[in-house]
């Protein structure tokens, strides 16, 4: 008899997170939600009970914050012995400044310094990594002195620094973890219909009706799931939804990778 495939997925009371653990129950997984409201982490669990196969819990933690996100990784140590799948889904996209407790911009905490503490502090348990990234990435820049305090915010290219962030790093997870048995890869799943960059008041309101026209959350589940499944094919790679795709140059830089890398690093000893 196979042994159940157990998957963790951030962000997923909502839009593509939601979806991808849907599909993943439908598959047979257990699933465990990781999210930061508990009402809205326990309706998103009680509505996919009904609706899929396989089992579901939550894990509830503000992937905003240095020690909550250290809590997530202890409470998901103690439950699971063996993470097959992380999804790598939480994000948020802040129209406006918000620093968070530990002083570092909202959307770098959780976009990307939150991935890289769960991948280090989680890792003897680890087998395969899905990082749910954004095209958008090419818009981004990142200043290691400035990005991660929001010294240079910018309500539409914030986001974007953040995405290239994830991107710089994944290279450094994939020789990390080389011949160690846990393989990661990024994705990003197309222009999805979600609540990310909602501006509020009448300019939100337009933006509702732009978004109408795009992709559904199960279309852009699709590619996270099929990669989510894809671990013997290679690790480090960045996909197009179900496309390779090569990395623009703005993400090749191996000296900002590394300092990335090395400030990140200063949290998880």
């Amino acid at each position: 008899m196979a042994e159940t495939v157990t998957a963790v997925v951030t962000g997923a009371n909502r839009g593509i997170g939601f979806a991808v653990a849907g599909e993943l129950m439908r598959r047979g997984c257990r699933v465990v939600l990781v999210t930061r409201d508990p009402a809205r982490g326990e309706q998103a669990l009680a509505a996919l009970r009904k609706s899929a196969a396989g089992s579901a819990e939550l894990v509830v933690g503000d992937l905003s914050v240095v020690s909550s996100v250290r809590a997530v990784a202890a409470e998901l140590s103690g439950r699971c012995e063996r993470i097959d799948v992380l999804v790598h889904n939480a994000g948020v996209w802040p129209t406006r400044l918000v620093r968070t407790e530990d002083g570092y911009e909202q959307s770098f905490a959780v976009n990307h310094l939150a991935p890289f503490l769960l991948n280090h502090l989680l890792e003897k348990r680890l087998r395969r990594v899905v990082q749910v990234s954004a095209g958008l990435y090419v818009k981004g820049r990142v200043d290691p002195d400035r990005t991660p305090w929001g010294e240079d915010f910018h309500r539409m290219r914030t986001y974007c620094d953040t995405k290239l962030a994830n991107l710089l790093t994944v290279p450094l997870f994939a020789q990390h973890w080389a011949n160690s048995g846990v393989t990661i890869d990024a994705v990003h799943p197309g222009v999805i219909r979600t609540g990310l960059g909602d501006p509020g008041g009448v300019l939100g309101l337009l933006l509702k009706v732009v978004k109408r026209r795009w992709d559904t959350p199960e279309a852009g589940a699709a590619p996270v799931v099929r990669l989510a499944f894809a671990a013997g094919e290679g690790s480090g790679r960045y996909f197009d939804g179900d496309r390779p795709a090569p990395l623009a140059p703005v993400a090749d830089d191996p000296a900002l990778a590394r300092r990335l890398w090395d400030q990140g690093m200063a949290h998880v000893a």
